[in-house]
């Protein structure tokens, strides 16, 4: 189901929206042997968004601001910090450092 508190802003001049897009803090990605991970902080008015009751689809995290490349799943919720997004994909090709 689809919620309509993730309805994409009807004005993308809002300055309000865009001033909290700018907000989102992106973590650098980390691996395990299977997966590349990502942490998103959203500002605590975006996180109001999130829902409690299911991880959300791609469509429902864009909706909302987030903005990564396509592939990327919420895979978890962290209960003391909701505003904190949790996210992984498969290995594409991890860096060499």
């Amino acid at each position: 189901m689809f919620f309509s508190c993730f309805r994409k802003p009807s004005k993308m001049g809002d300055n309000n929206n865009i001033s909290l897009i700018k907000q989102i803090y992106y973590a650098d990605k980390y691996y395990d042997s299977k997966y590349e991970y990502r942490h998103v902080v959203l500002p605590k008015e975006l996180a109001k968004l999130v829902p409690k009751t299911h991880l959300m689809s791609e469509e429902q995290w864009r909706a909302i601001g987030v903005q990564m490349s396509p592939g990327w799943i919420h895979y978890m919720h962290h209960a003391p910090e909701p505003h904190i997004l949790l996210f992984r994909r498969p290995i594409q090709s991890q860096p060499t450092n």
